[in-house]
Parts: C-alpha cells; sequence; structure tokens
C-alpha cells in the first residue's frame, strides 16, 4: 500500500504515518517542518515498496504539491489514499482588520491547499480505477463559531468542496472520504483555553480515521460521540445558537501560521 499525507510532521498526520507504516504501507510525508519530517521517516519501518519519501513543502505552493506528486507517483507508484491533513487553526475577530491576513492564510492552507493536495493525484486514480481522496475537516464546521470565523468557514467549505468532488468522482472507482474530527490531543488544540469534551489522543484519532478510510465512508464525525453533537448544534433554532456561543471560550488570536 502507498499512502501520501500532508501535514505530517506532527499530531495528526504524524499518527497517520505511523499507524500506516506499521501496517507496511511506504509513505509520501509532506509538511513545511523538514527537519521533523525527516526525524519522524526515520523512526517509521520501512514500506514493502522501500523507503518513505519527504516533500517539504506548503499546501499553498500549487507548483510544489503538483512536483511531490509528480515524485511520489514515478518512484512509488500512485497511491492508494492520498489525506489532506495539513490545516491551521487561529482565533480571528470580523471587526479587525489586523486579523484579514490570518484569515486569508487558513483558507490557502484548509480549503486552497486541499484542493491542491488532491487533484494531482485525481488522474492517476482514475485510470487505475481505485483509490481513496482523504479531506480533513472538523465539527467547527457544521455551525460558525463566534471568534473562530475564519476557521468554522474554512471547515465548512471543506466539507462542501468533498461533497461536489464525490458526486463529480462517482462511478469512477475512486471514494471521497470526509472526516470531520472533534477534539483530538494536538499541538493544534493545546492552546485551547477552554473545555473539550471526548478529547481523543492522536493514536487513537488515527487508527479511526483509518477504518473509516477503509471503509470508504463518505462523512464520518470522529468521536461518535461529536457526531452527535454536531446533529444538535444543526437543529438548533439562531437564536438559541447565538445566545449560547456568544458566551463560549474563543480560540487564542495571533499565533504562527
Amino acid at each position: 500500500m502507498r499512502v501520501f499525507i500532508t501535514g505530517a510532521s506532527s499530531g495528526i498526520g504524524a499518527a497517520l504515518a505511523r499507524h500506516y507504516a506499521q501496517a507496511g504501507a511506504t509513505l509520501g510525508l509532506a509538511a513545511r517542518r523538514q527537519r521533523q519530517l525527516l526525524d519522524l521517516a526515520a523512526e517509521l519501518p520501512a514500506g514493502l515498496s522501500g523507503t518513505h519519501a519527504c516533500y517539504a513543502l506548503d499546501v499553498a505552493d500549487a507548483a510544489a504539491l503538483q512536483a511531490a506528486a509528480a515524485d511520489f507517483i514515478a518512484r512509488c507508484g500512485c497511491p492508494e489514499i492520498v489525506i489532506a491533513n495539513a490545516g491551521v487553526s487561529v482565533g480571528t475577530l470580523a471587526d479587525d482588520a489586523g486579523d484579514l491576513p490570518a484569515l486569508r492564510r487558513v483558507f490557502e492552507v484548509n480549503v486552497i491547499g486541499m484542493a491542491q493536495t488532491l487533484q494531482p493525484f485525481i488522474a492517476a486514480m482514475k485510470a487505475r480505477g481505485s483509490g481513496r481522496l482523504v479531506g480533513i475537516a472538523s465539527v467547527a464546521g457544521i455551525r460558525g463559531l463566534p471568534g473562530a470565523g475564519a476557521y468554522s468557514a474554512s471547515k465548512a467549505a471543506t466539507i462542501a468542496y468533498l461533497e461536489a468532488l464525490r458526486g463529480e468522482l462517482r462511478g469512477s472507482g475512486v471514494k471521497v472520504v470526509t472526516i470531520a474530527p472533534g477534539y483530538i490531543a494536538t499541538p493544534m488544540t493545546t492552546a485551547n483555553p477552554y473545555p473539550m469534551p471526548f478529547l481523543l489522543p492522536a493514536d487513537a484519532a488515527a487508527r479511526r480515521f483509518a477504518r473509516a478510510i477503509e471503509r470508504g465512508s463518505s462523512y464520518t464525525v470522529i468521536p461518535w460521540q461529536m457526531g452527535v453533537v454536531a446533529k444538535l448544534l444543526r437543529l438548533l433554532p439562531n437564536p438559541l445558537f447565538d445566545a449560547l456561543f456568544a458566551r463560549a471560550g474563543r480560540k487564542p488570536r495571533g499565533l504562527d501560521l
């Protein structure tokens, strides 16, 4: 098996890399931080098809992703699974012009970066007639969370984009998998100054993600308890939702993206 993962240097991406490497997969690992990527690759068992490939890149760079995809396919073959996992999260306020660059960066990584990760592999997967294209969304995309407008909107866009892609690829043999995590214990969540119900360790989350990917599930919330919460959030009338979440804890602003 061959698996290509972005955002692989830490958190969920690194946990997924460890999970698939233990299963014998040959990995393409992409992230901005080259040193962490190389350290991760060095600790992983070699895949059945050889050593793992590392690509130090920013998913906002379309040319870099095109080159990485072409290199991985040439070296290892078309992957069975591509996981667009790279993402950034930061609090933003709509009335602060200083937060507009953060909004732009969040969309460049979480939405455009996801599309730029998946696109280079689609033709090869369609030609083969199989594969899994996986996008990591979030339960934060279910409704707009005050103080996290950029992140919520980006994840809502992620969900809608993957839904559209699923329709485009229907009948091709290529499955599109949307995973919407709740709270996962990663560097991204350590800065959250509020309670995080049903918090999952990254390795446990990776195992659940992998099961959903293997099933080819079109949309999965992990853990399932957050799926219940997500359904309830959809049902809340706007005045009640607004009143409840206006007082909720908010993401820190000004993080390095």
